[in-house]
This record gives C-alpha cells, sequence and structure tokens, in this order.
C-alpha cells in the first residue's frame, strides 16, 4: 500500500476520532480505513491505536507517530502547493461549511463560480447553523457570522453584516410599535436558538447602550424560517439585513427602532491552524473576499442574492 496515503488516513482516523467518521469523511469503506492502518502497524512493528467497540484513542508510538504523520503530510501539502503556484489550479475536494439561510442566498452562487474558475476543484457545501468541528467533522473552512470567533481556529474578517429590528404591519396594528428598547419587553420577540447570548438584545442610542431582556412564544435555528414566521404577524425579529431587504423594500416587513443602533455581525471564514495553509483553502477565502466586496454587495443592492 501507499505509505503515505496510510499515513493521511491514520491522521483523519485520530483527527475524526473513530474509524467509522473517517471512513465517512474519506469515501472509503470501514474495512479499508482499518486496512490502512494495519498496514502501518505490521510495517513498523508497532500498534498505534487502541480500539474498543466505542472508542479509538493512541498508543504512546501512536501519539509520537501521529505528530510526525501531520509534519509531514503538510510538508508535502506545502510543497504541492508550491508545485502548482504558478498554475493556481487546484485540485481535489474543498469542504465548506456554512449557514443555511447566508449559504443558500449567497455562498451559493459564490461558490458557482469558484468552481467555473477552478474546475479541477471539487467544492463539497454543507448548510447548518449549528457551530462544526472542523477537524471532526472533516471540514477545510467554515463561514461564521459572529462577532466572538472561536479563538482555537484561525479567522479572518470578510466583511460586516448589519441587523436590524422589525415586524409584519399586522402584529404593529395588533400590538403597537415599540417607540424604544425597554418596550420589547412588552412584546413577543422570536428568539434565534444559537445568539451568543439567547433573550438579550443591545441596542445603542441616547444615553449610551442599553440591555433589554426579551422572551416570546416561538424560537427557531433558523433564519429564514424565523423570517416567515414574521411574515405572519407572529412577532418582533432581530435579524441580518440580508435576510430582510426584500420585504422591507416592499412593505411586508416594517423595520423598528431605526434610529438605534445594533451592533453588525462579523463575517468570517474559519480554519484550523495549520503551519501551511492549503492553496484551495487559501484561493477560497481569497476568492469569497473579493466576491463579498466591501461593503457587502448586497449592502448597495439590498434585492442582490449574487454579485
Amino acid at each position: 500500500m501507499d505509505t503515505l496515503g496510510s499515513m493521511a488516513v491514520f491522521v483523519r482516523i485520530v483527527e475524526a476520532r473513530g474509524f467509522a467518521r473517517a471512513a465517512e469523511q474519506l469515501g472509503m469503506s470501514r474495512a479499508m480505513v482499518s486496512k490502512h492502518v494495519r498496514y502501518l502497524e505490521q510495517r513498523m512493528g508497532v500498534r498505534l491505536l487502541n480500539r474498543t467497540t466505542r472508542h479509538v484513542s493512541l498508543t504512546g508510538p501512536g501519539a509520537e507517530y501521529y505528530q510526525r504523520c501531520t509534519q509531514i503530510l503538510a510538508d508535502v501539502e506545502q510543497a504541492e502547493s508550491a508545485a502548482a503556484a504558478g498554475t493556481a489550479q487546484p485540485r481535489g475536494v474543498l469542504r465548506v461549511n456554512a449557514p443555511v439561510s447566508f449559504g443558500t442566498l449567497h455562498v451559493a452562487a459564490a461558490v458557482g463560480k469558484f468552481v467555473r474558475r477552478y474546475p479541477e476543484l471539487t467544492v463539497d457545501l454543507t448548510l447548518t447553523d449549528r457551530i462544526v468541528d472542523l477537524a471532526e467533522e472533516g471540514f477545510d473552512v467554515a463561514l461564521r457570522l459572529t462577532n466572538r470567533p472561536d479563538p482555537s481556529l484561525i479567522a479572518r474578517r470578510l466583511g460586516r453584516v448589519r441587523v436590524v429590528l422589525c415586524a409584519a404591519p399586522a402584529y404593529l396594528r395588533e400590538h403597537g410599535v415599540p417607540a424604544a428598547p425597554e418596550d420589547l419587553t412588552r412584546h413577543n420577540c422570536l428568539g434565534y436558538t444559537y445568539w451568543f447570548a439567547p433573550g438579550e438584545w443591545r441596542f445603542k442610542g441616547p444615553g449610551g447602550e442599553r440591555v433589554v431582556r426579551v422572551s416570546g412564544n416561538v424560537r427557531a435555528n433558523n433564519g429564514e424560517a424565523l423570517r416567515e414566521l414574521t411574515l405572519t404577524g407572529a412577532g418582533i425579529l432581530l435579524a441580518p439585513r440580508y435576510l430582510l431587504a426584500e420585504h422591507l423594500r416592499n412593505g411586508r416587513l416594517v423595520q423598528l427602532l431605526a434610529e438605534y443602533e445594533i451592533e453588525p455581525l462579523g463575517l468570517y471564514a474559519v480554519y484550523a491552524e495549520r503551519r501551511n495553509l492549503p492553496a484551495k483553502v487559501r484561493l477560497f477565502i481569497d476568492f469569497l473576499a473579493e466576491y463579498i466586496g466591501d461593503p457587502p454587495y448586497w449592502e448597495a443592492n439590498p434585492l442582490a442574492t449574487e454579485r
């Protein structure tokens, strides 16, 4: 068997914390993944992994070998990137993760243009609103909307995403229009499951920052679902402007408390710390930064879903 290929499989098993998950990420059978490990162990005459039905852990020699493997594979990747730099034609599979709404509205179109520019590269795009573990789930890069990027990851800021407060006219006719942030305590405020501080909305205006504790009878883990709830008159929503722009323009939603500033979200590309960033990841992040622009293209044209 190819020793370098077996080393890559071994590293993936360790980072995925199991044979089954590594096999799924690599597109191999579990039997083939096991065969790669047996080949390495027989070649060196040492046991690299402790295996039980539920758990895989490194042996002492396995831990040392894992460190050496990651270094060797990084060196190989750097050599390949350097050799390919002249043509800038990345190959292989790039696994990208993005939030569902943002991914649907903006990332999908960007990926389409990216693969046309680099036709020898395959992009595996996964959309989910939960925070994924890049190493465990095998992602090369993730896009996140946050003001607190994970300090264990490398984060490159791509832009600023405005956040607005809104409701449907039907809701406002029935419940009134809030005149100040404190009025929101008397309203049904729809909740996003993954806010950093659920139930706590922050505003800046006369007198400084105001923190309002809000509550409501519906929450969801997806922005588009919350937008549709808001359109029915279910309550008041705090959400990124790119999700609401069309409905704010046609009057189906009304922006509230526009005189107060709501802290925008940072749009970040995050990836696991590596000594040498693969060319496919670097090229994708650079492309996305250029594609989105600063300020983002949807701020210049609120109805735009792609550049």
